[in-house]
């Protein structure tokens, strides 16, 4: 006999498999494209499979479910959608699925069955609805196939981004030193400090951060791998769907993924390329790599701050370190506006009197720091 606890889980399952049903048939009946609406309706069908699943572990507690009934808040979304068109709901349904996806892998009911696999492709389907254009057009292959992603750009970003941080933050730093103290050796000290510290900091941070991402990456590798081998059809429907969202009509959708899951060799690169969003060759890129490119990066922002003590000292080597720093804020916004489109000089402008401010703030504490210690 469940508990209390496990009747109560039963019945939020089911409930939320209910409004999830409603809210995709209310999606496919607004949805004008008809292979779009198909993946709705098909998606509302396992979701009623899945409130009769609940339901049944409930009967078979002597508990009686009830109707089906939507919660109001499916009720209002279902409503908005007819109204409005699926696509004004898309991103809210999608949350909450990418939300739930691994809910039913924790839950003993549902172990196993295909529940939670089947969530995690509802979960994947959506992300791709939410990727596609409106009015996109599926009638060739290359709209499938091509993963064209702006690398580049990523890199460059990347690379302005982490000078950026290694010039802003030296800067309140050294300024922050040369407000308590007029002493260049103290201040070439704590600025040479702040860039080592600074650097291997953010280079600790991004190896954790890609090697954590390797290792999720590999571990849904893992979990496409089992489910290919136990349920090799499902996996090849779940594809059709997903290029289905993508917007390629339901035949030559079948008859694609049919044919990239028939050599095993490749298959489960196509799975996790197309379902997972996953380059099995990349996995993320290496987190040395990562971590050498973050330290470098960071380096180099954090150098101008201190390069002027290095040669100077005193009043001097204070006025070049601001002079030298505003010219890289400046250049560093100027930068920015390859990804933003913003007129050079304001962005520019904008960063030359934020980083300024921070120094000034630092330097107006480090003042007052000086004093007290004194």
């Amino acid at each position: 006999m469940a508990s209390r606890d496990d009747l109560q889980r039963f019945h939020s399952n089911r409930q939320d498999e209910i409004d999830a049903a409603i809210q995709y048939r209310a999606m496919a009946e607004a949805e004008l494209d008809d292979g779009i609406s198909r993946v709705y309706r098909e998606l509302a069908d396992v979701e009623d499979r899945h409130a009769t699943f609940w339901e049944k572990q409930l009967e078979a507690n002597g508990v009686d479910p009830g109707p089906r009934t939507p919660s109001w808040r499916a009720r209002t979304l279902t409503w908005l959608a007819r109204r409005f068109g699926a696509r004004v709901i898309l991103a809210t349904v999608a949350s909450r699925e990418d939300a739930g996806r691994d809910d039913y892998a924790r839950q003993s009911e549902s172990k196993h069955t295909r529940m939670a696999a089947q969530e995690r492709s509802h979960a994947r389907v959506l992300k791709v609805m939410l990727r596609r254009t409106e009015g996109a057009s599926g009638s060739t292959l290359a709209r499938v196939e091509g993963r064209h992603r702006n690398v580049g750009a990523n890199a460059l970003r990347a690379a302005v981004l982490g000078a950026n941080d290694g010039l802003c933050s030296n800067l309140a730093l050294v300024m922050g030193v040369a407000g308590a103290t007029a002493s260049a050796h103290a201040i070439l000290i704590a600025g040479l400090a702040g860039l080592l510290a600074g650097a291997f900091s953010m280079a600790l941070g991004e190896w954790i951060s890609v090697t954590s991402s390797r290792e999720l990456a590999e571990r849904e590798l893992q979990v496409e791998r089992d489910e290919l081998e136990a349920t090799p059809e499902e996996e090849r429907e779940e594809l059709q769907l997903i290029y289905e969202a993508k917007g390629i009509p339901s035949e030559e959708a079948k008859q694609l993924s049919t044919s990239l899951l028939a050599d095993p060799a490749t298959a489960l690169d196509v799975l996790a390329r197309e379902e997972l969003g996953i380059d099995p060759d990349e996995l993320g890129g290496s987190p040395w790599t990562a971590a050498l490119t973050s330290f470098v990066l960071f380096a180099i922002g954090a150098t101008f701050p201190v390069l002027p003590f290095v040669v100077s000292s005193g009043t001097g080597a204070l006025v070049a370190s601001i002079v030298v720093s505003g010219g890289a804020l400046f250049l560093v916004g100027a930068a920015i506006t390859l990804f933003t489109g913003r007129p050079v000089w304001r962005s520019g402008g904008r960063q030359l009197v934020l980083g300024l401010a921070a120094a000034g703030l630092t330097f107006g504490v480090g003042s007052l720091l000086g004093v007290v210690i004194e």
